[in-house]
């Protein structure tokens, strides 16, 4: 049954520092998904979005090498979370296409990993057919369902994958046979965290015949939980905060980035640092995009 949580009205991204503007106006587009219903260890992950909005609040417009705020941050209203995980796809669908049809770039706020296949059918609902997605996870979420759920958050790549999508995968160090054979059905491209972590991998080549689009989704989970324990199923051996960004940025340089998400961020109450580290990362992650257009 799904937990997902809505209080209205959530502020806008950096609220203290610029203002709420028209949504044709701005470049990057917050999108809240407060949708939390398969999640399979700890939870907490509806409340992720409000609290990056909230400590957005505490943010910098300079971001150390530029204003990313320059570009305009529009935050879009909060995507209806309750009901049948199908139904919430849809919506989640119809969020990103109302961004793409401004030709603005959706910058996802989650909520469970399950909401990137709802971002991904967005844009190929509207057309975009040349699209790769770049993923950081601690998990390869290569199951074709889990718990009976097709659209379970261990599931979600497969959902994307057997659409035809290109998949490149950094990081993951947990994933079942199952999800061995998957990759090697759908030609998966993939670091995993055994390699890229101890050989200080700060950036990749991806392969020629990958999309010139690509959607980057990075799962909390993905990073180490020295740097991010705020995530419901965390495993050690992840990415530190500047490998984290410079995978990023060596992903911007080559390819044109559609737009990005953070997902499965579970806030711990009482411990607002990590709030914080999110929504500096989020705006980071805009200032890498801004860098390399």
């Amino acid at each position: 049954m799904t937990t997902s949580h809505q209080p209205l009205p959530y502020p806008h991204f950096l609220q203290s520092e610029i203002e709420q503007g028209a949504p044709e106006d701005a470049f990057f587009h917050v999108i809240p998904v407060p949708y939390e219903d398969s999640v399979s260890y700890g939870g907490g992950t509806c409340f992720g979005p409000s609290a990056i909005l909230t400590a957005s609040e505490q943010l910098e417009v300079w971001d150390g090498k530029s204003k990313p705020a320059d570009l305009g941050i529009y935050t879009a209203p909060v995507v209806d979370c309750f009901g049948e995980p199908k139904d919430v796809i849809e919506r989640i669908a119809d969020a990103t296409k109302a961004t793409l049809a401004h030709k603005k770039m959706p910058v996802v706020l989650g909520g469970e990993h399950s909401v990137t296949w709802g971002v991904i059918k967005g844009f190929l609902d509207s057309g975009m057919k040349d699209i790769g997605v770049v993923q950081i996870d601690a998990h390869a979420d290569l199951r074709h369902a889990y718990e009976d759920n097709i659209y379970s958050h261990a599931s979600v790549m497969k959902r994307i994958v057997e659409q035809g999508v290109p998949l490149y995968q950094l990081g993951i160090r947990a994933y079942c046979e199952e999800e061995m054979e998957t990759r090697k059905e759908f030609g998966v491209h993939h670091i995993d965290g055994d390699d890229i972590v101890p050989n200080n991998i700060q950036s990749i080549t991806l392969p020629d015949d990958f999309p010139k689009n690509v959607f980057f989704t990075l799962d909390i989970d993905g990073m180490d939980p020295s740097v991010f324990p705020s995530t419901g199923t965390p495993v050690p051996g992840g990415l530190g905060w500047y490998q984290t960004l410079n995978l990023f940025e060596s992903v911007a340089k080559q390819r044109n980035i559609v737009g990005f998400d953070i997902m499965e961020f579970a806030p711990i109450n009482g411990f607002h640092a990590y709030d914080f580290a999110a929504a500096l990362l989020t705006y980071k992650m805009m200032g890498i995009v801004e860098r390399n257009q």
